[in-house]
């Protein structure tokens, strides 16, 4: 199966799928409210406003996995999102993206390697992955890597001209 052809929820836990993205260029990031690295929403939703014009879009998964960092309910991950960095883009049901329960999505993004060569388990909370408008992987960051960072921003570029 291809990332469009898995059935998700959104975070208020109507049933869709990636397909309704297809034709964007998208930057698939496991999210977390209570961590070190919660401030990336801010650097995520400024990427959202800069080229959701151009078929693009940042897609959260919000995963309690780590240190248990996104303990909330999906109405509190909702409020917290949007009241405290103004988050527009998507957010979906919480997952799982590593272990027995772990998403298909994230089975297969997991098998990506990044720029070091690494595949496998996500290490941590944000990290991303860009999505081709096709629903090809094209790149992998580490968590640390600030979605503003020129890697993240030269790769959706070269994406969506």
């Amino acid at each position: 199966m291809a990332l469009y052809d898995y059935s998700l929820n959104n975070l208020d836990g109507t049933p869709t799928s990636l397909g309704s993205f297809a034709g964007k260029t998208l930057l698939v990031v496991n999210v977390a409210s209570k961590c070190g690295l919660t401030p990336q929403y801010e650097g995520l939703e400024k990427l959202q406003k800069k080229y959701e014009a151009k078929n693009f879009s940042v897609v959260g998964f919000p995963c309690n996995q780590f240190l248990g960092q996104e303990p909330g309910t999906a109405e509190e991950i909702q409020t917290f999102c949007s009241t405290t960095y103004g988050v527009t883009f998507p957010l979906f049901e919480k997952i799982e993206v590593n272990g027995d329960d772990q998403s298909p999505v994230y089975a297969e993004l997991n098998a990506f390697p990044d720029a070091e060569g690494y595949s496998g388990d996500i290490r941590w909370n944000f990290e991303k992955f860009l999505v081709g408008p096709d629903g090809t992987i094209l790149q992998r960051f580490a968590p640390q890597t600030e979605p503003e960072d020129d890697s993240i921003v030269s790769a959706i570029e070269a994406s969506i001209a």
